[in-house]
Formats: structure tokens, sequence, C-alpha cells
């Protein structure tokens, strides 16, 4: 899989604190920001209902640590996929199959009729939801990720792998994918400690 452009949802002053944070297991441990509250009350929110933040950056910060938070999953893996999956807010990828990815966490169309009931939405407004809100998608992205893991028996990187394909080949292509953005975000975290310091 060939790296794709950096996502238009990434903002470089939060990136550094994503990657910096994330890596180092700080979010887990934070305390649960207004938008976890209100996310951890439903079993997969409605689009929309996280708190409004001041700032892009701190918005995006929150709608990572309010999925990471509801489904147990560290917001490393999130800002992973996120950087793996190489979406953005409007993006819209066809794939081989005549399906299409929807958004940051490029979500497949089959899972529409499902998030639309559990958001007790239709199908069109699930699908802007998750192509135009950061926090609808991540949200969505984190759900379908604790299904594919529970699906894995809760082995988390089959779980990662079963997040892209069930297929054999195309698990590894991923898995390979994830690992090599692993450690570009933690060269990135060095090399920005080192500059700190």
């Amino acid at each position: 899989m060939s790296r794709q452009p950096r996502a238009a949802w990434q903002l470089p002053p939060i990136r550094s604190w994503l990657v910096a944070m994330a890596l180092a297991g700080c979010l887990l441990a934070s305390p649960a920001s207004t938008a976890s509250t209100a996310i951890a009350s439903q079993p997969l929110p409605p689009p929309g209902s996280s708190s409004t933040v001041s700032s892009a950056g701190r918005h995006i910060a929150a709608c990572i640590e309010a999925a990471a938070s509801t489904w147990h999953i560290s917001p490393v893996v999130i800002v992973i996929l996120l950087h793996v999956e190489g979406g953005s807010l409007g993006a819209v990828h066809p794939n081989a199959n005549g399906t299409v990815d929807i958004g940051p966490m490029q979500i497949n169309q089959i899972w529409l009729p499902t998030l639309a009931r559990h958001w007790r939405l239709t199908v069109p407004q699930t699908y802007a939801a998750l192509e135009n809100d950061f926090c609808a998608n991540v949200v969505a992205g984190t759900w379908i990720l604790n299904k594919a893991i529970k699906a894995a028996h809760g082995h988390l990187w089959r779980g990662v792998a079963y997040y892209h394909s069930h297929t054999r080949v195309f698990e590894g292509e991923y898995l390979r994918a994830v690992l090599a953005e692993a450690r570009h975000l933690r060269a990135e975290m060095r090399a920005h400690e080192s500059g700190a310091s």
C-alpha cells in the first residue's frame, strides 16, 4: 500500500499533541471530556452528540478521546488508523467491489443501514454525517473497530486487520501499513521531544 498524502483533518499543532500524548498513553489516563461523557451515554452515539469545542484542534482531540474512552480502544490505534486510511472530510473513495469508503476513517458504505438504525437517521442522512462530520465518522469507525476486535476474540491486531478486510492477503498488507505508520508516528514523536528539549 502506497503512502497517501496527509489528510485534510490533520492540523500540525494538534498532530504533535496527539502523537506525543497518544503514544505516551496519557489520553487514556486523562479525565473524561464533555464529549466523552456525552458519547458514553449511548451504545452508538448519534452524529453531533459531542459538545462544541472552540477550536478545530481541540474538537479533533475531543472526538478521538471520546471514541477511545467509549470503546476502551487506545487513541493511539485510532490516530494510526486515521493516518493509514488517509481519508478526510468530504472524501469518498470507490472500491473495486463497487462500494465506496467515506470520510476520515474511510467507512465502507455497507455499514450505512446498521449505522442509520442505531442513529435513527435515514441512510442518506447517515451518509452525509459520515462524509461531513469528523466526530460522527470517528465514533462510527471506532465502533466498527470494536466490533472487529470482538470478532477477532479480543485480539487487537487481528481486529485491526478485520477493520480493513477479512481476506488474508489484504489483512497482511493493511497490518504492514499500520506498522509503518506506527513507526513513522513514533519517529515524529521522538523528533518533537528532542526539538522541545
